[in-house]
């Protein structure tokens, strides 16, 4: 079958908000060279291309507009969000392998929509970035030292895919942020991660509000980023800065809003000693259209 082409917003169930996907259906003929260009030609922040698997249900390959990247969770959100409506799919769970390992995805048929749920990676944290690093991140995002929130580190997380996680006072105006793109990409060079996550707790909830810049792989700034919120709230357990019943912390991640893209991220992480053991993120999507693949690759 040619691929088929599907433009979907993720973490929101609102088209024009939350973050667009691009998701290739059917795309085992093509190249890496081809997914590569059709990603370029999309210019998402991510395409994510299905193909077949022999040990799970469906292998993805992401790409950006310029890299190959492991994993991506508004696109994986869109991937399945788009196989269970073509599937028809009820209730399940099905099984993804990608760049980042093995996943367990569930789809949660929701009378005629759905809902998906993506189990994480295991939760990972890096040394703090201190000294002249910490210093140079936040230079970049032209704040001070005062706008960060004190006692806590600034800090590669991961969960598959790695972020910095830049805590920031509730006060401080997020959404007026205006980053050095050019010395982002240079500090991503040197601590060798290419996401910058500045976010806030909402005083008295767990809501978050965040950003998340990228330019070192193409991305000035992804709206709704399930890669940087389910490391956040893994971060948050880390640190004990929201309270939990000592099994579970559910938190709900707002992003986009500056660039009126609004959309949440639920993220599910389970607690074990007080300390973060897996992640799961969950959100709705809409597909705005589809093509079938017009010429012959």
């Amino acid at each position: 079958m040619k691929p088929q082409i599907y433009h979907v917003d993720a973490f929101t169930s609102e088209p024009f908000r939350g973050n667009s996907a691009g998701v290739v259906l059917h795309a085992d003929g093509l190249s890496e060279a081809q997914m590569q260009l059709i990603a370029r030609e999309l210019r998402h922040s991510e395409t994510a291309f299905l193909l077949t698997s022999d040990d799970s249900d469906v292998r993805i390959r992401y790409f950006t507009p310029t890299v190959e990247v492991p994993i991506c969770g508004h696109a994986t959100v869109a991937a399945h969000y788009v196989r269970a409506k073509a599937l028809g799919l009820g209730d399940c769970t099905v099984w993804q392998t990608s760049l980042a390992g093995r996943h367990r995805v569930e789809i949660h048929a929701e009378q005629d929509d759905y809902r998906i749920s993506l189990e994480q990676g295991t939760p990972e944290f890096e040394p703090p970035l201190d000294g002249e690093i910490r210093a140079a991140i936040i230079a970049a995002l032209h704040l001070t030292e005062d706008d960060m929130l004190p006692g806590l580190p600034i800090q590669v997380a991961s969960t598959g895919h790695s972020k910095v996680m830049i805590p920031l006072k509730p006060g401080v105006d997020i959404d007026a942020l205006s980053p050095n793109l050019p010395a982002l990409t240079a500090l991503s060079q040197k601590i060798g991660c290419n996401g910058f996550f500045p976010f806030q707790i909402r005083p008295g909830k767990n809501e978050t509000d965040g950003r998340m810049f990228s330019p070192a792989i193409g991305i000035v700034e992804d709206p709704v980023t399930g890669n940087a919120n389910g490391p956040m709230g893994a971060w948050l357990v880390h640190h004990n800065l929201m309270a939990h019943d000592g099994n579970m912390l559910r938190v709900q991640g707002h992003q986009g809003r500056a660039l009126g893209r609004d959309g949440v991220v639920d993220v599910a992480v389970t607690v074990r000693n007080n300390q973060p053991e897996k992640v799961t993120i969950s959100g709705s999507a809409v597909i705005l259209f589809h093509a079938e693949w017009a010429i012959n690759l």
